[in-house]
This record gives C-alpha cells, sequence and structure tokens, in this order.
C-alpha cells in the first residue's frame, strides 16, 4: 500500500490536479488534512468531480476553515488552534494520496508547520512549477525533505522550461515523475490521460 504526500514549491502550483491525478491512477484514497478557504467547493470536491474510477474514498479533512490564508491565521480568527495530534491519518487498506496545504514549511499554530504531519512512511511529491524564484523554492523544499529523509520525487506543473528543471533535477539527484501541461480545461478524460501516462513510475515509487 503507498501513501504519497503532495506538496507545492508556493500556493497554486498544481498540488490539486497532481493529487486527482495520483487518485486516479492508483485507484486511491484522497485526504485533505486541512482545507483553508472555499469550503463551498473544498479541494476533495474538486478531486472528487475528477475521478472516474470508483474505488477511490474521499475522508473529510480534520480541519476545514473559513478564511482562505495560511492555516495558523485561519484558524486563529475562528478562535480555535490547530492540533497536529488531532490530524489522524484515516484507516484505509487502499493506496492514500494526502494533500497539503500550501508547501512544507507553511505554518499550523506557533509550533508546528504541515512538514510535522508527513509521517516517515509517506513517499512523498513535490508539485513544482516554473516562475521567478521557483528554482530558489524547489531546492529550499526539495534539500529540506530529502536533508530529513524522506523518498521525495518532482512534478512539474505548466509550460516546459528545460534551465529551470535541468538545474532542479541536477542539483538535487531525485527521480522524475513528468510534467502537467497547460491544458485549455482538466475534466475526466484528461485526468485520466496523465493518470494512464503516470500509473506505471507512481507504482514503483
Amino acid at each position: 500500500m503507498q501513501k504519497i504526500f503532495v506538496t507545492g514549491i508556493s500556493t497554486e502550483v498544481g498540488k490539486t490536479i497532481a493529487s486527482a491525478i495520483f487518485t486516479e491512477a492508483l485507484q486511491a484514497d484522497y485526504w485533505k488534512p486541512v482545507q483553508a478557504g472555499d469550503l463551498d467547493n473544498t479541494d476533495t470536491d474538486k478531486v472528487k468531480r475528477l475521478i472516474s474510477n470508483e474505488k477511490s474514498k474521499f475522508h473529510p479533512s480534520s480541519y476545514n476553515l473559513k478564511a482562505a490564508m495560511s492555516p495558523h491565521a485561519a484558524a486563529e480568527i475562528e478562535g480555535i488552534e490547530i492540533d497536529r495530534f488531532h490530524i489522524n491519518e484515516p484507516e484505509t487498506s487502499n493506496n492514500l494520496i494526502i494533500e497539503g496545504s500550501g508547501g512544507i514549511l507553511v505554518p499550523l499554530n506557533d509550533e508546528d508547520t504541515m512538514f510535522d504531519i508527513i509521517m516517515p512512511d509517506y513517499k512523498v511529491v513535490v508539485v513544482s512549477r516554473n516562475y521567478l524564484g521557483s528554482i530558489n523554492h524547489s531546492l529550499l523544499t526539495i534539500k529540506w525533505l530529502l536533508h530529513k529523509g524522506y523518498d521525495v520525487s518532482v512534478l512539474f506543473s505548466g509550460d516546459a522550461n528545460p534551465h529551470t528543471e535541468n538545474i532542479i533535477l541536477h542539483k538535487t539527484g531525485v527521480s522524475l515523475i513528468g510534467r502537467i501541461d497547460e491544458e485549455k480545461e482538466f475534466n475526466k478524460e484528461v485526468i485520466k490521460k496523465y493518470a494512464n501516462k503516470f500509473e506505471g513510475i507512481l507504482r514503483t515509487l
């Protein structure tokens, strides 16, 4: 059974689309531990709409916060404090895709960050998207995870930029899952196409 934690080098880099593709590819269960903002159309809702298989189950988030901001700040607005020990991985005998919120050092509270809920048995996929500063963000994220002993792969999202991608792969030595191109829209058919493309490599992580 595989447990894959999907994180990004920043916000809006393609984590939810990547999570949908992985969920479809492995007919895995999906879990978003902390949802901040967009409670009428959560990331769980988005992934659910993009999945074709009937095996995947969607587990409730441990925290659903109204404000679309860092979890620690969104929780503070609501007068609560996120307790990482109340973020419990759902019980399942199926493969599990876990989608983080923002990057790995996004704060959950005054002490803990998203990194603190990445369990030792998780494989970590870092979604990287090219923008000014993305090399630095990618290297910092990947190197931190490698330093902490995690099995890390990278997935590129958006238009190709060989100069950026080659230096990230060269300086980290991590394996490449592939690329999600810019698409006119992401629907079930497009997700299925990428799921078929990535299934083999995902099963060997």
